[in-house]
């Protein structure tokens, strides 16, 4: 975040090669900034894998697409809650994850938006019909929490980001366990 495109600021570049260097697991970056093309190849370099922008702030988002995928990194854009699907149009198949915002981006702890439902759905249908499922990600961000996480998934999603809904419970791990379990049964419930 950087205070301009949201009103927060957080990790930047050394954050990040920071945390390379103790982990193998991958570094998902969201880029809640603006002119992110300035930033890519910095990122990239810390060591996140996936980069993650928003079509809101990139005039040129088929540019910066490109530009994190020759990074050798793994290209994802971020939908806000009212971004329309359509700016995905010409970029989808060169994505590996799309993020839908299921709260408006820059503060933890709001509540999820019972529209992002619809769109999540959409969006499911737009990746299935270009046959892109195996591919693309469909991630959701915002609100998520033990009761309705299920929801989410039903509607298409196949990653979820939760913050506050674990990290504002007791037991983190039972917390986490319940998601799973919860997110398990809507996948499986036909």
């Amino acid at each position: 975040m950087d205070g301009h495109f949201v009103p927060n600021l957080t990790l930047g570049p050394p954050v990040i090669e920071a945390l390379r260097r103790c982990t193998k697991l991958p570094l998902d970056v969201h880029l809640m900034i603006e002119q992110p093309e300035r930033w890519i190849d910095a990122y990239a370099k810390a060591g996140a894998d996936i980069l993650h922008v928003h079509p809101e702030v990139c005039p040129h988002l088929h540019r910066v697409v490109q530009q994190i995928r020759h990074a050798g990194k793994q290209a994802a854009v971020v939908l806000n809650p009212a971004t329309p699907l359509n700016v995905l149009d010409y970029v989808l198949e060169d994505l590996s994850m799309v993020l839908v915002m299921s709260v408006n981006p820059g503060f933890g702890g709001q509540s999820f938006i019972p529209s992002a439902l619809g769109k999540i759905a959409a969006l499911r249908r737009m990746i299935n019909e270009r046959g892109l499922s195996d591919v693309v990600s469909l991630s959701v961000d915002g609100g998520i929490r033990l009761d309705n996480a299920a929801d989410v998934v039903k509607a298409g999603a196949t990653v979820l980001v939760s913050g506050s809904g674990i990290f504002a419970t007791p037991d983190y791990a039972q917390t986490i366990a319940e998601l799973r379990a919860r997110c398990h049964s809507a996948v499986h419930a036909d």
